[in-house]
């Protein structure tokens, strides 16, 4: 196993539903519109790789918003913004596949 996959820590995140219960997510890219505006991809995290497998593996898509001076992720109520950004998202994570692909 190389060192860069001996190094990997994942960017964990506890969120809360608008019930309050509270769901761990692994952070998979951020990315930065032209229009300043910040967004988050995020998949469900496990501990176990068993749990995993019971998952439907969709990624999450969160917004920045400022609240009282701190980041906070939020949801995207816009329909249309979160296809667009979803797609950019996809985008990004298949050219960082096929680049990893390509090393090999």
């Amino acid at each position: 196993m190389d060192e860069e996959m001996m190094d990997y820590n994942p960017d964990i995140y506890t969120l809360i539903d608008e019930e309050g219960n509270e769901q761990a997510f692994e952070l998979l890219d951020v990315l930065e519109t032209e229009e300043g505006e910040r967004y988050f991809a995020l998949i469900p995290y496990f501990e176990s790789p068993e749990d995993s497998l019971d998952d439907d593996g969709d990624m999450v898509i969160l917004k920045s918003q400022m609240v009282d001076g701190e980041e906070m992720m939020a949801s995207i109520d816009d329909d249309d913004e979160y296809e667009r950004i979803g797609n950019l998202f996809l985008e990004r994570l298949s050219d960082m596949f096929e680049e990893q692909e390509g090393e090999e």
